[in-house]
Parts: structure tokens; sequence; C-alpha cells
């Protein structure tokens, strides 16, 4: 019997552009029925929180902010998935499990999982990436 590839992903960054980059990744994945581990780390956990979510408006862009209205409105032109509905959508085909770091969490105001969007499974210690990391066939850090 076949078992699965796993991929294990750092979420590090919270803006819009790298998390729609993630989730255009992890659907990508997901579809090739990979086992998806994603670690939402300090500045995405701000995303993944219920207030902010999927709030462009909310979110920053990671190189220019000068492009970010550009780039959402090219997203909604083109009929692109927000990040939330990628992330959701992998949810849907896959083994896609997505770990709130503990510490990021906290320091969003974040410390129970109710904090955050319906889609997160849990919250975690740094430990469980590293080890999650340690036996991935694939590892990315966005």
């Amino acid at each position: 019997m076949e078992t699965n590839k796993k991929m294990c992903m750092a979420l590090f960054s919270g803006s819009i552009d790298r998390l729609t980059a993630a989730g255009v990744v992890i659907s990508g994945a997901a579809a090739d029925d990979m086992d998806v581990d994603v670690y939402v780390l300090l500045q995405a956990a701000r995303a993944f929180k219920k207030e902010v979510g999927d709030n462009s408006d909310k979110l920053a862009m990671s190189e220019s902010s000068d492009l970010k209205d550009e780039f959402v409105k090219s997203l909604k032109e083109l009929n692109v998935n927000t990040w939330l509905e990628f992330f959701t959508t992998a949810k849907e085909l896959s083994n896609v499990k997505i770990h709130i770091c503990g510490l990021a969490g906290k320091i969003w105001g974040g410390s129970k999982i109710e904090d955050f969007v319906d889609i997160a499974d849990d919250i975690v210690g740094i430990g469980e990436y590293i080890t999650a990391a340690e036996e991935a066939d694939v590892h990315l850090f966005i």
C-alpha cells in the first residue's frame, strides 16, 4: 500500500499576496493527494484571526503596499479564490491540517481555537512543527 507524500509548510507571512500563494500551493498539493500540515507562525497568525480572516482591508502586501489595490482588483477581475477559499478547498480535497502556533496566536490576542477562522484545526507548540518538518517529503517556508 502506497502512502501519501507529506508536505509541511511554515506560513510565517500574513500578507495577502503570500497567503494567496500559499493557498495555491496547498490546493495543488491537496489535488495531488498529498497530506499537508500548515503551521501558522507569527504574522500569519493575525490573518487567521476571525476578525481579520478574508478581510483584505486588514491585510498588508509583502513587497509594496502601493500594489495591494491592484493585486486585489486583479484577483476579483480574474475570479480567483481568496486565500481563505483556497485553504478551505484544499481541506475539502485531502488531508490538510492547519495548526496555529500558540505563541503566535497569543501575540495577536488569540489563546483558544475559537479565536481563529473555522478552518484552523488546533493550537500547537513549535516542537510539533519541527517534528513535522523533519518527517515531510516537501518542506516550504512562506
